[in-house]
């Protein structure tokens, strides 16, 4: 080979050699390109999706805090003036059946969601609702399927218990310090409205006192 057709040939590699670089360097700036802009959609998405996500919780803060400030329709309330706090030995007689407050046994019924088949004694019971439960109790009257819409509930409530009362008024009746409600079917809707508001809520007049830890039966 001539010396002509040697440097043609070093020259014809040189040449294929540079625009395979070229494209080497054209591949790595797509490849970049491409994660950037992937990478800059998915921290959008992230972004827009924590945005809703916070949006969704204030939003639902703001329906619970809303709940929590209306009254419960059909409530009672008693003032706190009316309802003593004191340890007392043995029974207590009290002004309404369940009591929602007023002197109580030094020991509280386990309150940790928990659901008696038995009566429960009113003297530990109230001091449950002292430490900011709801305490929730049904007649003999009440139908297997609305004991157990009530139980569900209850067992997954901390700061909630259940236990019969064939004494009460209602069939059915929500308890908490200082306020009750009756109702006539679980389904009913103020059943929500009163745990939503009253499970620890601001007529607690212990808030954060242990439902854990008391008695477990009469």
């Amino acid at each position: 080979m001539s010396k002509t057709s040697k440097k043609a040939a070093a020259e014809a590699r040189r040449a294929r050699i540079e625009e395979m670089r070229r494209a080497e360097i054209a591949r790595e700036r797509r490849n970049r390109i491409i994660t950037v802009t992937v990478s800059t959609v998915i921290v959008a998405g992230l972004i827009g999706w924590g945005g809703y996500a916070l949006y969704e919780a204030n939003e639902q803060e703001e329906q619970q805090a809303a709940a929590a400030s209306k009254p419960v329709r059909g409530e009672q309330t008693w003032e706190k003036e009316e309802l003593t706090q004191n340890h007392v030995e043995g029974t207590v007689d009290y002004p309404m059946n369940p009591p929602v407050g007023g002197d109580h046994n030094q020991a509280w019924m386990t309150c940790d969601g928990t659901v008696y088949t038995e009566p429960v004694p009113n003297e530990n019971a109230v001091h449950s609702l002292e430490h900011g439960a709801v305490w929730v109790t049904y007649t003999e009257d009440t139908t297997d399927a609305d004991i157990k819409t009530l139980s569900d509930k209850v067992s997954r409530t901390p700061y909630s218990l259940m236990s019969p009362n064939d004494d009460q008024a209602g069939p059915i009746m929500l308890s908490a310090w200082g306020v009750q409600l009756s109702v006539d079917k679980a389904s009913d809707p103020r059943v929500e409205q009163f745990f939503t508001k009253y499970v620890q809520g601001s007529q607690t007049p212990e808030p954060g006192a242990a439902c854990t830890g008391g008695l477990t039966g009469a």
